[in-house]
């Protein structure tokens, strides 16, 4: 870490979350729900979702400022391209986001680190949609 004289050093918000571990525990929780989702579990063709699981787990810990082990092994996320196959309306949409709620609420983060968090889980969902109702 850098320490410039007459600053204070500023944590990133990967950092500020709880680093590796509060992510995976987070999307641990996502993932519980969506292996007994009947909409969204045949959305993820493999047997096993832990490479899933393991994907967003990396992708959501270098887009809030952790390792870049994502693009280094994946390339750019380009994740409305990887969603493309799958048809993703309003009912997946919603229950993407149920999911994900409860796998917010169980970090029990403060509020002015659970908000930005919710707010871009929101808009990324958003901009999965690729299909009418």
């Amino acid at each position: 870490m850098e320490i410039r004289h007459g600053s204070l050093p500023t944590q990133t918000f990967y950092e500020q979350v709880g680093g590796e571990e509060t992510f995976r525990r987070l999307v641990h929780r996502f993932y519980q729900g969506v292996a007994e989702d009947p909409l969204l579990r045949p959305m993820y063709p493999e047997e096993d979702l832990g490479p899933a699981e393991d994907r967003l787990a990396l992708f959501l810990m270098q887009y809030w400022g952790g390792p870049r082990t994502y693009s280094e092994s994946r390339g750019h996320p380009r994740l409305r391209m990887r969603h493309a196959p799958f048809k993703v309306d309003r009912a997946a949409h919603d229950a993407w986001l149920r999911h994900m709620r409860d796998a917010v609420d169980s970090l029990e983060l403060p509020e002015h680190l659970e908000t930005p968090l919710w707010d871009y889980l929101v808009y990324a969902a958003g901009s999965m949609v690729n299909s009418a109702d």
